[in-house]
């Protein structure tokens, strides 16, 4: 690791008050595009022949979306984004590798240098430890509530990204709830939840008789949110056909219903969410550069819970406050989390994220036998309990405790997940070009998934393409 780190934080008395990223450039070398330069002023910076990377070159030899720049601590990281020709560095070919001051990056046919700057850029952070329902003590999340208390005021459309479970809906009533609109609805549609032949109905709403089944006009997401707040949950499910439909209305402010010829004025201010890479699906074809263009006039990335273990103890111990007031002993009861517990709560990776925390906080006080939780009351339920998704599994437990059908039916995903990629990359030695070969993925996803549930792949094997 690079002993010059990019990120530094800023303290005062004692309190984090900004995080300081050091200056640095990119300067084309060698290549069609020599001479052009960008400098770097944020923590992610892509690379690639697509109009949506941070740094876009013409060479026909990189691909879409080829690579990327991560500014932290330890240094700037600079990793492969699955490319067709590879990333390299010095002569050597790299999936991830630290930059030192004046490396040569080649991309295709293009050269790249690394060069530092002077001075940094100041990146300010909140002095909340919450904002409404999101807990965060740590910096992380401290950075996103100084972007989310600037952003409520106006009406800036917002992409909110982040694996299952880390609060992306969280993120959207936070900020509805801080905007002048506060008053007015917040319209939440899960996207992934509704069949391709209604989702333009749902969204824009129809004319009696537009279609069989049409009985009655009925109002789109945007005309009920009118005024308010429409969050779209799950955005890259949208059909790539209804994708133009999406846009036109974010830019007119206007919807037509189906079956209808009037266009109808709209006060809506959208947020959108995701766990998907819509940089990626826009380099794939699967989602429209122009819409993604549009959604993305502000971008909160979400840390995964497993990159923010200082954030689990305040977040159990509220989870541990609600759920006592719900559980068997009613309201007054009073639980505590043993030290070796808490221990183990940060320790462990937590792929269903912060949902799956809390789900594991409520059923420990709703089983615990005393009024203090140690190890055994507190072990996430994919190491209690057979899997959920097998024959006999535990739908019953999810309806006798009242779960909502979303939770319980992501909990059967994670579950799934988790065991599916683990079986996967045992079988194949954990080589990650042979198990994505045999799961039809891309390397990348691959990666990406298996990182999300703590599990580990090595890159350089003898059947890994570089």
């Amino acid at each position: 690791m690079n002993d010059d780190p990019a990120l530094t934080t800023v303290f005062v008395d004692r309190i984090a008050t900004k995080r300081k990223l050091r200056k640095s450039r990119l300067v084309v070398e060698q290549g069609a595009d020599a001479g052009a330069r960008l400098d770097i002023a944020s923590e992610r910076v892509t690379i690639g022949r697509s109009a949506i990377c941070d740094f876009t070159v013409t060479d026909e030899s990189v691909s879409g979306m080829h690579c990327e720049i991560v500014a932290n601590e330890g240094g700037f990281l600079l990793r492969d984004l699955g490319s067709t020709n590879g990333t390299w560095l010095g002569g050597v070919r790299v999936r991830e590798a630290w930059l030192e001051p004046g490396a040569l990056i080649r991309i295709g046919q293009t050269e790249i240098r690394f060069e530092r700057g002077s001075g940094s850029v100041e990146i300010d952070l909140s002095r909340r430890a919450q904002f409404y329902d999101l807990i965060g003590h740590g910096v992380r999340m401290r950075e996103i509530f100084a972007v989310l208390e600037k952003v409520a005021a106006s009406d800036l459309t917002v992409l909110v990204r982040g694996e299952t479970g880390t609060g992306k809906e969280l993120v959207a009533r936070a900020i509805h709830r801080a905007s002048k609109r506060s008053q007015r609805p917040l319209v939440v549609q899960d996207c992934s939840a509704i069949p391709a032949n209604l989702i333009e109905s749902i969204l824009f709403g129809h004319e009696r008789g537009s279609f069989t089944g049409a009985a009655d006009r009925k109002r789109g997401c945007f005309e009920v949110a009118d005024g308010g707040t429409l969050f779209l949950d799950e955005i890259g499910e949208l059909d790539l056909s209804l994708q133009p439909k999406l846009l036109r209305v974010l830019e007119t402010h206007e919807v037509q219903r189906v079956g209808g010829t009037r266009m109808i004025p709209v006060d809506v201010r959208v947020i959108a969410a995701t766990n998907r890479d819509l940089r990626q699906m826009v380099n794939e074809g699967k989602f429209r550069e122009d819409l993604y263009y549009r959604l993305t006039v502000v971008q909160v990335d979400l840390p995964p819970l497993r990159e923010r273990p200082e954030d689990i103890p305040p977040l159990a111990r509220q989870f541990l406050e609600e759920s006592a007031k719900r559980g068997p002993q009613g309201e007054g009861a009073h639980y505590t989390i043993s030290d070796d517990a808490m221990t183990k709560l940060q320790a462990y990776p937590w792929p269903g994220n912060v949902r799956e925390l809390k789900n594991t906080i409520e059923r420990a006080v709703s089983l615990a036998d005393g009024a203090e939780l140690g190890v055994q009351d507190l072990l996430p339920a994919s190491q209690k309990t057979p899997p959920v998704f097998l024959p006999g599994g535990t739908a019953e437990q999810f309806v006798d405790s009242g779960t909502p059908f979303k939770d319980a039916k992501q909990r059967v995903v994670d579950a799934f997940e988790a065991q599916y990629l683990k079986a996967l990359l045992d079988k194949h030695g954990h080589n990650i070009s042979r198990s994505a070969r045999a799961a039809g993925l891309t390397r990348y996803h691959l990666r990406e998934l298996a990182k999300r549930y703590g599990l580990r792949g090595e890159t350089n094997g003898p059947d890994d393409e570089g």
